[in-house]
């Protein structure tokens, strides 16, 4: 069984009205840490833009990859 990495949260797009260009549905994002953000009901991802930006946490919901798919991620942003 693949192992689940807790310190990574992972994040499906379920709705891009009004950001077309920024954010695919169905695709997902890693989610940038920032407590202030998560306080007032957002989530900061790098969108398609490559920059990380804030977007309403109910366009997302979260999603638990295994380390193998997770280190997918990693890779792709160096």
């Amino acid at each position: 069984m693949a192992e689940i990495d807790p310190d990574r949260q992972f994040l499906l797009c379920i709705d891009n009205d009004g950001h077309p260009a920024s954010l695919e549905v169905r695709k997902i994002y890693e989610a940038i840490p920032d407590r202030v953000a998560a306080s007032r009901g957002l989530v900061r991802v790098v969108d398609e833009s490559g920059e990380d930006y804030l977007y309403p946490a109910a366009r997302f919901v979260a999603v638990e990859l295994p380390r193998e798919a997770a280190g997918i991620f990693a890779s792709s942003a160096s």
